[in-house]
């Protein structure tokens, strides 16, 4: 029992655990910050808030290797893949209350609601085609992951900003 008991305090002590690499800095309100700066613009340039987060990270310590670029990229997509989840939901809500009262009027207009999930379907389909095309282009080569990475996180958040344009408008 206390070898048992021995070994599991050797195995879990900090000079023998394996070490783990550092995580690059990543700051998601960068974009956040960005997108408002853009917003105040008079000719506002939302698209110049892509690479915000991912860009710093990927020059802070640990961000330079593959392994650091994919992650500084992942984690700049999965902040972008919030906001168009988020406002694709404001969209549909909007194009299943025009639809409502489009049916409560007679209208024989299309109908909003399957428009828009075709849209994101085919979108998503147009999106991993052309980020396997842009991973192939790297010959197997470690930098098709991160080039893979960097074009779903463009992708996405053109989306999102070709989202944000129906969403609707306060006021």
């Amino acid at each position: 029992m206390r070898c048992a008991l021995l070994a599991l305090a050797l195995a879990t002590s900090p000079a023998l655990a394996q070490d783990e690499p550092e995580r690059p800095s990543f700051d998601a309100a960068l974009i956040d910050r960005c997108l408002d700066d853009a917003g105040a613009a008079e000719t506002p340039d939302y698209a110049a808030c892509i690479g915000a987060a991912s860009g710093p990270c990927m020059e802070s310590p640990g961000g330079y290797s593959t392994v650091g670029m994919s992650w500084c990229l992942n984690e700049e997509l999965g902040v972008w893949d919030r906001k168009l989840n988020d406002s694709y939901g404001r969209v549909m809500a909007a194009a299943k209350a025009a639809d409502a009262e489009m049916t409560d009027l007679g209208s024989a207009a299309e109908k909003q609601e399957p428009l828009l999930k075709q849209m994101q379907r085919d979108w998503i389909a147009f999106r991993d085609a052309a980020c396997a095309y842009e991973r192939s282009r790297w010959g197997g080569g470690t930098g098709g992951g991160p080039a893979s990475v960097d074009c779903s996180l463009r992708l996405t958040a053109q989306q999102y900003f070709r989202l944000r344009a129906y969403e609707p408008q306060d006021g």
